[in-house]
């Protein structure tokens, strides 16, 4: 059993981290994964006393994390981006996606997952990753996540969510296949060179409010996003034709970038002209993919309340 104090801090210390995230992947929210991590270590202080020491103190933690999650998603709605609107059951609430902070995924990026995972911390992060995620039921995320992301055996499973190992084998079947039809999976390389020169393009383009050289980036197919906005664009000239109108001289530019990083991405905090004309305010955290020397989506989330989870500043 867990009974010293300080033995307890040293355990959120190291773990806080990796269920931070793992609470993110499960509920597809920043600011969700914030409560329920702080949930997770309230229940394992008043659960100390039955801890068992031939247990690893990693996978106790993991299941009241996840438990914490389901308990939580049986009432919440589903998170996704605009564009998953098609496959939206008219009569469901649905809520947005969040994006996640690099410099948060940085503290676990080199945690040694369980022997079985077959995704590291930042691939399992992708927007798009955590996009399908959300349209699988909710023990099926748990299980999916727990096996292939945090590596945990099939015992450890069944025993985290009291059920029998056929179950939980028959889960995780059925939640690969399912995020195997929604989800290419494709590892983002590193950025290069020439990445580095197309993101300083970007810059300038939104800086100077030159439309033609942005559009210039975007690949043919691309993707625009602002959630909360529930419109999307799909295509360079459909997204050429909303930007003729959102820069126009009514709009709130000019604008300002500030680098940052989100779910694994490049990402910048978008800022406006502020009212009267001084100085810039917080607009959206752009996050941004990069496909074959252009830009294949673009989200832009427009959350000025994030810009402090990003560490970017709060005016300029």
């Amino acid at each position: 059993m867990i009974v010293d104090e300080t033995a307890f801090e040293e355990l959120v210390r190291m773990h806080r981290g990796e269920l931070h995230v793992h609470c993110y992947r499960m509920l597809g929210s920043i600011l969700d994964a914030e409560d329920l991590v702080q949930e997770t270590f309230l229940r394992a202080w008043r659960a100390r006393t039955t801890f068992q020491e031939m247990a690893s103190p990693r996978t106790w933690l993991y299941r009241i994390a996840t438990n914490t999650c389901l308990t939580a998603l049986a009432r919440r709605p589903a998170r996704m981006l605009p564009e998953d609107l098609r496959a939206r059951p008219p009569d469901r609430e649905v809520a947005w996606l969040e994006p996640y902070p690099d410099h948060l995924l940085d503290v676990v990026a080199d945690s040694a997952p369980g022997p079985e995972a077959v995704y590291d911390q930042r691939e399992a992060t992708e927007l798009a990753f955590i996009a399908a995620l959300q349209h699988l039921p909710s023990r099926q995320r748990a299980v999916l996540l727990m096996r292939d992301v945090v590596g945990l055996t099939v015992a450890e499973v069944a025993e985290q969510l009291e059920t029998s190992r056929e179950a939980v084998s028959s889960t995780h079947q059925r939640a690969r296949a399912a995020l195997q039809q929604r989800l290419r999976r494709a590892r983002p390389p590193a950025l290069s060179a020439t990445d580095r020169r197309l993101l300083e393009r970007y810059v300038a383009a939104w800086e100077s409010g030159d439309l033609d050289a942005l559009v210039s980036l975007l690949a043919e197919d691309v993707v625009l996003s602002m959630p909360p906005m529930p419109e999307w664009f799909a295509g360079r000239a459909t997204v050429q034709g909303f930007f003729t109108w959102a820069w126009s001289p009514e709009g709130p530019g000019p604008f300002r970038l500030v680098p940052s990083g989100a779910n694994g991405r490049p990402a910048f905090g978008l800022y406006g002209r502020a009212p009267g004309g001084q100085g810039y305010t917080p607009q959206a955290i752009q996050v941004l993919t990069l496909q074959g020397g252009r830009i294949a989506r673009l989200h832009g989330f427009v959350r000025p309340d994030l810009f402090g989870v990003f560490r970017l500043p709060a005016r300029l």
